[in-house]
């Protein structure tokens, strides 16, 4: 529909990564590099928080659709992902 989301640059940077890779696991250090351009420092969480923030904001427009999946140790998943209605019924894809 018309509903949008205002994005930073970097949230904007990072999602473009994963629409560009659909259902491929992208690494935190290959999305650090990409978008701070470099290698990621030991033990930096800026790529959690910012995955964590497009989620939030994704999550405002369509609550029922994970987008991001967290492959731990690895890093994300980008699939668009419709939850179960909470009647039992089967979700159509």
């Amino acid at each position: 529909d018309s509903s949008r989301i205002q994005l930073t640059g970097r949230e904007l940077d990072v999602l473009m990564i994963f629409v560009s890779q659909p259902d491929r696991v992208v690494t935190r250090e290959s999305i650090y590099s990409e978008v701070w351009g470099g290698r990621m420092p030991y033990r930096d969480r800026a790529v959690d928080v910012y995955v964590r923030r497009v989620r939030e904001k994704l999550r405002s427009l369509t609550p029922d659709v994970t987008y991001i999946h967290t492959h731990f140790g690895i890093g994300y998943r980008f699939w668009p992902d419709v939850a179960a209605p909470s009647n039992g019924a089967v979700a159509e894809h």
